[in-house]
């Protein structure tokens, strides 16, 4: 029989959390340039399945930087948390004939033969499949399937049609989805950001407009949403999208832009795919004109405090001086916010240097990752274009001021 005094040292110990974990932090080069047959790797992507496979996925460029190069969807999976992946496979096999783009021509963008896939996206379904998106030239998109956690993929089904049904709005000669990821809704609905272009400015990808196209049964069907930030003078160039669902059930999508106040834009709405809110500019979250990524880290339920993650190159001035929209891509930097994105009040570099895209995830035991771009200088050699794993803990995030182990109220 207990005694009063065990019962009383017992129920403290179940009422504490567990220690904190200490400050961890661990790079690893998943994608290096000028391998595997690859002068670059670039637009990185990453998931985590529901058993916990990371599936880190990129664009392999085979002759240089260029969005028209003959650009390949490879991808690396690891089962043991990041310790070790397996090597690099080509995953995107578009059937049937494949011509190039009309506005790649045009704007001789790339050269003949070269064949352009482009902007994957990945969805963990919590059923335990991975659903695939990834385009051809710019002008075709195509979905698969994996039911063995990314080993093997289904064959490519197209869905440019769903696509064809934003023209009566927005005539576009260019599309793209994400990239990075894509997210599940708490009802089961599967979101994924894309961007439009009439191809008429730049490389082909200007000027643009934004949206979402979405599933409501695990991918077998999709459907285009509305377009969530038309081109204007204040938002132009609506395009790279990346979204998050937030505690009341709404959708957060949080885009590239080109405003001049070189700010991320912002719009919500109640399903993820109509009604978007007017944009508007975040302020505490700059942008040299380059992707982001945005993932939930953690609920009241699940961690004891609403967590989102924020990543991009923390940056608005040009080491040149030239007087241009697009930035210095440096500085890459993972923000946090307790109140669902309104405000960002603690952020970390991963990498002062010159980096690019990047897109994280979160393992299951709430371990951070975040595959990004890196540009490489090594001794006496050329710079090399590779893509990091990063792996880290809310605890180096914070400094060790916040852990997931607190569970907020008892």
């Amino acid at each position: 029989m207990f005694s009063k005094l065990a019962f009383v040292i017992l129920s403290g110990l179940l009422a504490c959390p567990a220690a904190a974990a200490a400050p961890s932090f661990q790079a690893t080069r998943l994608f290096e340039g000028e391998s595997g047959g690859y002068k670059i790797y670039r637009i990185p992507g990453i998931v985590v399945t529901k058993k916990g496979t990371i599936l880190a996925y990129t664009e392999a460029r085979r002759n240089g930087s260029g969005d028209w190069d003959t650009i390949d969807i490879v991808m690396r999976r690891s089962t043991d948390g990041g310790a070790t992946f397996l090597p690099q496979q080509v995953i995107a096999h578009a059937p049937g004939r494949i011509e190039r783009s009309p506005v790649a021509v045009e704007r001789k963008q790339g050269k003949p033969g070269d064949i352009t896939y482009n902007n994957p996206v990945a969805i963990a379904d919590r059923d335990g499949s991975v659903h695939f998106l990834f385009c051809l030239e710019y002008m075709r998109a195509f979905y698969m399937r994996s039911d063995d956690d990314g080993q093997t993929f289904s064959v490519p089904v197209e869905i440019t049609s769903e696509f064809d049904a934003f023209r009566p709005e927005y005539a576009w000669r260019v599309l793209a989805t994400g990239p990075g990821h894509g997210i599940q809704l708490v009802n089961g609905r599967l979101v994924v950001p894309i961007w439009l272009a009439l191809g008429t400015g730049g490389n082909g990808h200007h000027p643009s407009v934004n949206g979402t196209i979405y599933s409501d049964d695990h991918g077998a069907t999709w459907h285009r949403g509305e377009i969530a930030v038309p081109g204007t003078p204040e938002f132009p160039d609506a395009n790279e999208t990346t979204a998050a669902q937030l505690a009341d059930g709404s959708v957060m999508l949080n885009v590239r832009t080109e405003a001049k106040e070189n700010r991320r834009t912002v719009v919500t709405s109640n399903d993820g795919a109509t009604h978007w809110s007017r944009p508007h500019l975040q302020e505490e979250l700059p942008d040299p004109v380059c992707f982001a990524s945005l993932v939930r880290l953690s609920t009241r339920k699940s961690g004891g405090r609403n967590r989102l993650l924020f990543v991009n190159p923390d940056n608005i001035v040009r080491a040149d001086g030239k007087d241009s929209r697009s930035k210095d891509r440096v500085n890459l930097t993972v923000r946090l916010s307790y109140d669902e994105g309104a405000h960002w009040t603690v952020k970390r570099t991963i990498e002062p240097g010159a980096t690019g895209y990047a897109d994280v995830a979160v393992m299951p035991d709430g371990t951070i990752l975040c595959l990004y771009e890196v540009v490489a200088a090594p001794a006496g050699g050329a710079p090399r274009h590779d893509e990091m794993l990063g792996r880290f803990n809310l605890e180096w995030l914070t400094e060790g001021k916040d852990s997931l182990n607190k569970k907020g109220k008892k």
